[in-house]
C-alpha cells in the first residue's frame, strides 16, 4: 500500500512538473512572438545623416528647376545616384520595411515626389516657380517623415509615414 501511495505521489509530481514546463514553454513563445511583432531597425546615424543631407541638396536643386535642366543636369544625375544608393542601404537593413518603402515611393520617377520632380524638370526643361513650391512643399513632408522616423522609430512616426503611404 505504501509503494502504490509512493508511485502515486511521483506520478502526481511528474504531472505537474510536466504542466510547469509546458507553461513556461507557452509563455515564453507567446513572448518571443510579441517580440518579434514589434521589430524595428535601430536608430542609424548614417541613415539619419544621409535623409537630411539628401533633403539639403534637394531643395536647393528644386529652386534652380527654374533654369534651364541642361544646366544642372550633373546636379541631378548626382542627387538621382545618392537617391539610389539610400534605396540600396535602406533596402538591406534588417527590419527596416517602413523606411525602405518610404524611400522607394520619394525615388518613384512616376509619383509626384523628389524623382518625379526631377523627371518632369528634364521634359519640361524649366519649371514655374508656383510649381517648384508646390513641389518643394511635398518633397519637404516626405523627407522629414524620414527624418524624424530615422531619429525616433517610435509607433507615432511609423504610423504618419504609414499614413503618407497610403494617400501618395
Amino acid at each position: 500500500m505504501i509503494k502504490r501511495f509512493k508511485s502515486f505521489q511521483i506520478l502526481k509530481i511528474k504531472r505537474i512538473s510536466l504542466m510547469r514546463s509546458s507553461l513556461y514553454i507557452a509563455v515564453l513563445t507567446l513572448f518571443l512572438v510579441s517580440c518579434q511583432s514589434l521589430k524595428t531597425a535601430v536608430f542609424d546615424q548614417y541613415a539619419y545623416q544621409e535623409a537630411i543631407s539628401i533633403k539639403v541638396e534637394s531643395l536647393n536643386l528644386m529652386d534652380d528647376a527654374v533654369d534651364v535642366y541642361v544646366d544642372h543636369e550633373t546636379e541631378v544625375q548626382t542627387l538621382l545616384l545618392d537617391l539610389q544608393k539610400m534605396v540600396e542601404y535602406e533596402k538591406n537593413k534588417p527590419d527596416n520595411e517602413v523606411s525602405f518603402a518610404m524611400w522607394q515611393v520619394v525615388t518613384d520617377k512616376e509619383r509626384n515626389l523628389l524623382a518625379g520632380f526631377l523627371e518632369r524638370w528634364k521634359e519640361k526643361n524649366q519649371l514655374s516657380k508656383v510649381f517648384i513650391g508646390e513641389a518643394k512643399g511635398q518633397v519637404t513632408e516626405a523627407l522629414d517623415l524620414i527624418i524624424k522616423y530615422e531619429a525616433n522609430k517610435n509607433k507615432t512616426n511609423e504610423t504618419n509615414i504609414l499614413n503618407f503611404l497610403s494617400t501618395n
